[in-house]
């Protein structure tokens, strides 16, 4: 397969112990596309450190903050890196580092981003032809409930809120460097991003996706993370409902 050289395009990824994962994400990302990737990781352990430094990957920055700050945190720490090391990026990606998001999808993303003249793309799992592979039906009602209650609080047309693989322009990027992060620095940041892009006006849409659970690693979704993003929920439809947007 042809690999897709892309000078204006860089990667983030927030990792927390995902040491089993991480090679063989970038391998993958890799198979597909050639672009600069900033890793943050929160880990308390340097096991991702290690592997990477290991095997000497080009073109990939890495940072370990010390202390679990939250994914959301992680990725605008990542947007901020990416920026600076890259002035001319148009197109910034987050995914997961768990191979929950193909890197097989890439390419016709990236594709679909630009033709369509985007702001943010989402890669949904709730839209016809995306699947959800190997989740518990207790994950799979949660995500859907949350996505639900999202979805009649914030009022914005799309489908899925809360899942991480998303592919920004610039400008978007830095309005949520700047506007972002007033509810927590979790997975509720994910939802903050689409109000305050939809607000200012920003182009959004949706393309669909397979989303696989993670096969190695723990995830980092806890009881004490649910119920802070139920909170930081409730927290951006106040900031809606005051137009302090």
């Amino acid at each position: 397969k042809r690999i897709l050289w892309m000078k204006s395009i860089g990667i983030v990824i927030p990792a927390y112990k995902e040491a089993e994962n991480i090679l063989n994400l970038i391998k993958k990302i890799r198979k597909n596309l050639y672009c600069l990737i900033i890793i943050v990781d929160d880990s308390p352990d340097l096991e991702t450190k290690k592997i990477i430094f290991k095997n000497r990957i080009k073109n990939l920055k890495y940072y370990n903050r010390g202390k679990k700050d939250g994914r959301g945190s992680a990725v605008i720490f990542g947007f901020k890196k990416l920026i600076k090391f890259k002035q001319n990026v148009d197109c910034l990606i987050e995914m997961d580092a768990d191979l929950s998001h193909s890197p097989s999808e890439l390419k016709r993303n990236i594709s679909y981003f630009y033709k369509n003249s985007l702001d943010l793309l989402i890669g949904s799992r709730y839209l016809n032809g995306s699947k959800i592979i190997n989740w518990p039906k207790s994950r799979r009602i949660l995500s859907k409930l949350s996505n639900t209650l999202a979805k009649l609080l914030l009022g914005v047309p799309v489908s899925d809120y809360t899942n991480g693989f998303r592919f920004y322009s610039k400008a978007a990027a830095k309005t949520i460097i700047s506007k972002c992060n007033k509810t927590g620095g979790g997975f509720i940041i994910l939802s903050e991003i689409i109000l305050i892009l939809w607000k200012k006006k920003f182009k959004i849409s949706e393309i669909k996706s397979i989303f696989r659970n993670r096969t190695r690693g723990e995830s980092s979704v806890n009881l004490k993370l649910i119920v802070e993003s139920l909170i930081g929920l409730c927290k951006l439809y106040l900031i809606k409902k005051s137009s302090k947007i």
